[in-house]
């Protein structure tokens, strides 16, 4: 498969419907285990798999000192952090409202390459991130969630991964890390796994034998390992070096509809209507950060493309 937007489009699908898959996945496999241990294990087998099959592909997997320091930043930015504090909070808060709320990463992501790379902000774009706004205005404003203490120290934890997701993604985007998509992702994903090994051992956490998970347990880990980690992860890293960080970042609003449809169908999650309207609000605003320019020009330049192709 050589056509690269083929290639885009199926690494979009990863991340937009197969990351929103994983909240409910993480769900189950935190009902039983540590979220640290959960995480640690996840991505530390995972990563270990890929370097496996990159290495029988015959793609070198040697790196320099760079690219080794690179990668432990990011792994520990996005997956030991951005990944594994979230599946913490998921013992605070249902899946579907952890989506929704990890949707405001767009505008971390823009506010960041403004204050870091002095990059300018588009008009349609703070259109979209002002909608974004009001959708989780609209979602944490929820009389149930502003009553729950356990709930807001949820949002807390939440927003500090949204922020470091942000900042990785950025610093990825422009770090020099191997050039092979397995590689890059692998030993991202065995030093974040590491730390999150680390982390579980310095909270405490008290590690149950594998023999003793349930099989929903056990699907769930094996869904997270070969679909979120090795499949969904590695298309992210591919969109990284391929389209901008803003327009990575807007996977974001595709995952909660997969989240809430998901979390109430298989978890049996209350979905309130506040939050399927602060949904539609949100994808709104998927529309206009992804709209480069206006429709009037869009449609002129399409039609112009139309006739020379007559």
């Amino acid at each position: 498969m050589n056509n690269p937007n083929i290639i885009k489009y199926l690494a979009f699908f990863s991340i937009y419907l197969i990351w929103g898959s994983t909240y409910m996945l993480n769900k189950v496999a935190v009902s039983e285990l540590p979220p640290f241990m959960l995480a640690g294990i996840r991505f530390t087998v995972a990563g270990s798999l890929m370097l496996t099959l990159a290495k029988l592909f015959g793609k070198s997997i040697s790196m320099s000192k760079g690219q080794l320091k690179n990668s432990i930043i990011a792994g520990f930015l996005f997956l030991a952090i951005g990944n594994g504090v979230v599946v913490w909070a998921l013992t605070y808060v249902d899946t579907g409202f952890a989506a929704l709320l990890i949707a405001s990463q767009p505008l971390i992501v823009l506010l960041l390459l403004r204050v870091v790379e002095k990059k300018p902000v588009k008009k349609l774009s703070w259109i979209g991130v002002a909608i974004g706004l009001f959708g989780m205005t609209l979602l944490v404003s929820q009389q149930q969630i502003r009553q729950d203490a356990s709930s807001l120290v949820g949002i807390f934890m939440i927003i500090g991964c949204v922020i470091t997701w942000g900042y990785a993604s950025i610093f990825v985007g422009k770090a020099d890390l191997p050039k092979n998509y397995l590689v890059n992702s692998g030993y991202q994903m065995v030093f974040g796994g590491c730390a999150l090994v680390f982390m579980s051992f310095i909270k405490r956490e008290q590690w149950i034998n594998p023999k003793l998970w349930s099989i929903e347990v056990v699907w769930s880990m094996l869904g997270l390992i070969v679909f979120g980690s090795l499949v969904a992860f590695t298309s992210f890293n591919y969109l990284l070096k391929t389209v901008s960080p803003e327009k990575v970042a807007t996977s974001t609003y595709i995952n909660p509809i997969v989240a809430l449809i998901l979390g109430a169908v298989v978890l049996d999650e209350v979905v309130t209507l506040q939050s399927i309207v602060a949904a539609l609000v949100l994808l709104t605003g998927v529309y206009f950060i992804n709209m480069r320019r206006s429709p009037a020009v869009y449609l002129r330049r399409r039609a112009m493309r139309r006739i020379k192709n007559i």
